[in-house]
């Protein structure tokens, strides 16, 4: 349950493909985690994992968003730099997406076929919306898995266990990671 350039990468391809290879990074950004939020609802997981803030355009990715803006070494062989009014454009094709499941797919799918064609504004005005996302007033704020479930209204037993599974996916995930160092 540890960020994955490569998986986030192969995310934002997908939905960059879907609207025609180039699209606004706030759109971009809106959408996957209006992708992730709803992966939240539906799975108790997100696609992209990530960390959360409350920035002033709406809730953001953190980490997906320091990619756009500094590239990334997986990320920056797919997707270019911000250019012109902040749009970004897909590079060249993913052939083989080996991190995004058929489902995670779908999904991101969905949320384009809700929101692709929206303009910008008018998706971050949705994201406005949204009861985990708090004005932070030119800086940001994070914003928890705990708040994103509240938000979705899950009870406090599931909110419960799924930070407990998400936190134990990612002890597994240092062992995994420390074992292979050695």
């Amino acid at each position: 349950m540890r960020f994955d350039e490569q998986k986030v990468t192969e995310a934002a391809a997908l939905l960059l493909q879907l609207r025609g290879g180039c699209m606004h990074y706030i759109k971009l950004i809106k959408l996957l985690y209006i992708a992730d939020r709803q992966a939240f609802s539906e799975w108790g997981i997100p696609i992209s994992n990530d960390n959360y803030v409350s920035m002033d355009h709406g809730p953001v990715l953190s980490q997906t968003y320091n990619l756009i803006k500094d590239g990334g070494r997986f990320w920056s062989s797919y997707i270019s730099a911000p250019f012109g009014d902040y749009e970004i454009q897909l590079n060249t094709t993913l052939q083989n997406k080996r991190k995004l499941s058929p489902a995670e797919e779908d999904m991101l799918s969905k949320v384009f076929d809700e929101f692709g064609r929206e303009n910008r504004w008018k998706i971050v005005d949705f994201v406005h919306t949204l009861p985990e996302w708090k004005d932070p007033g030119g800086g940001s704020i994070p914003i928890s898995i705990s708040e994103i479930l509240h938000a979705l209204n899950e009870s406090e037993e599931n909110i419960r266990a799924i930070i407990a599974e998400i936190d134990q996916e990612r002890k597994i995930e240092e062992r995994i990671e420390i074992a292979e160092r050695v």
